[in-house]
């Protein structure tokens, strides 16, 4: 599908879209700059966004594939790619691949998740069918054991690894408790989450030839965002030129970050993407630019408004929905996410305010309230690529706070840099 000018995209979804006419009502009919749009608010989008009644699509939903972001089980978030819009973002991405370091005849193992309309393992798919040059894909997923990969890998001379951090680290045990290495593996592609130091050690002793490159970079609701761009820092994208436009901004106030090397909030803008648009949309992750003029920017931890930890994404506002649910005498007075990481896995801790000391039963309460939410989170941690999730109780004084708005900051990172 053509990319499409800014003010086409803008006149097509305050036409045909509910959501964006009332979002766009006071915006000039003209428009000649991103900034002089608001930025997307999320709560707002997806409460917009939902079945049945859609105010947020441009169109009836008739030839579309349907990809899973977020949600609880009950009502998930579900975001729909026309056929074009399909086909145009896996091109893309495969071309991006390209620059990740894929080359003709490499035998690619596929070992993202699948399933329950996440978009993960299929979308690697179909970037690896489109990819201009000629590949062997290797169907795996993620739900086998490391050492069922291990085997592939050995006896099919696997090349290319691609799959979540902590999945490709799972697969490098493996071949280290054996006292093995696979030295037919060329190229570790990763995507999901940031690939951490501590990870590199281990990945080398188990994959002593492979070079370690990022996929590239794109979510089921953000969609397309950017290519890999070669080098020893595995964080640096660039937007798909002609295709999406990204942006930085200030975290406090939304203004546009224009200087290398400050960081903010990441936005993106599709302009190929018309059945539900994506007009500065929060991707959920902050980034620094590298170099501004070429769309070069360092993805440097996600946002306030999620956690990832490992390949599991956890949106605050779910999160506390879930927590708030199970929580019938009301002992919480306050959220916060605090992502960390500790012997070589990510864990997430729950900081929950009080003001008198709950019962030891709720706090296992809560916890299962929060596996029945997010599934895939148990899943990942009985492959042992994350840790169990754990609560501590607080004086609701001790939660941290925006020392600039004096906000509640939802999401503490406290993992170490890569």
């Amino acid at each position: 599908m053509p990319a499409k000018s800014l003010q086409e995209l803008v006149d097509l979804a305050r036409t045909r879209s509910p959501f964006y006419a009332e979002l766009y009502r006071d915006v000039p009919q003209t428009i000649s700059h991103l900034t002089q749009l608001p930025i997307i608010d999320q709560d707002a989008f997806w409460a917009a966004n939902a079945w049945p009644g859609n105010g947020v699509l441009t169109g009836p939903l008739t030839d579309a594939g349907v990809y899973r972001t977020g949600g609880t089980s009950g009502v998930p978030k579900l975001s729909p790619w026309t056929r074009t819009e399909h086909a145009d973002s896996v091109t893309a991405f495969g071309a991006g691949m390209v620059q990740a370091g894929l080359k003709p005849g490499h035998r690619v193992a596929n070992l993202f998740h699948a399933g329950e309309l996440y978009g993960g393992f299929l979308y690697i798919e179909n970037a690896l069918h489109f990819a201009p040059v000629e590949n062997v894909r290797l169907a795996i997923g993620a739900v086998v054991s490391a050492d069922y990969v291990a085997d592939l890998v050995t006896t099919l001379g696997v090349h290319v690894l691609a799959g979540e951090p902590m999945r490709l680290s799972t697969v490098a045990e493996s071949f280290v408790k054996r006292g093995e290495s696979a030295d037919s593996v060329e190229l570790l592609l990763f995507a999901g989450d940031l690939l951490f130091a501590d990870l590199r050690p281990l990945l080398s002793r188990a994959f002593p030839k492979a070079a370690v490159s990022s996929l590239g970079y794109a979510s089921n609701d953000a969609g397309l965002v950017g290519s890999p761009v070669p080098g020893d820092d595995v964080r640096v994208h660039e937007a798909f030129p002609n295709r999406v436009i990204v942006e930085i901004v200030d975290d406090a106030t939304g203004e546009p970050i224009t200087t290398a090397g400050v960081p903010g909030r990441l936005l993106v803008t599709n302009l190929f993407r018309t059945l539900m648009p994506t007009i500065r949309y929060p991707a959920g992750d902050r980034a620094e630019w590298v170099d501004p003029e070429r769309q070069r920017f360092r993805l440097v931890g996600r946002s306030n408004e999620g956690a990832r930890v490992g390949a599991v994404a956890m949106p605050a506002e779910e999160v506390r929905e879930a927590l708030l649910a199970a929580d019938r005498d009301q002992f919480i007075s306050g959220i916060q996410m605090v992502q960390r990481r500790w012997d070589g896995r990510d864990g997430l801790i729950l900081r929950l305010g009080c003001l008198e000391q709950p019962p030891a039963e709720l706090t296992e309460h809560l916890v299962a309230a929060v596996y029945a939410y997010r599934p895939l989170y148990v899943e990942e941690m009985r492959l042992g690529s994350i840790h169990p999730l754990t609560i501590e109780w607080v004086p609701r004084s001790e939660l941290l706070t925006n020392p600039l708005t004096g906000k509640l900051r939802q999401v503490v990172d406290e993992r170490p840099p890569a």
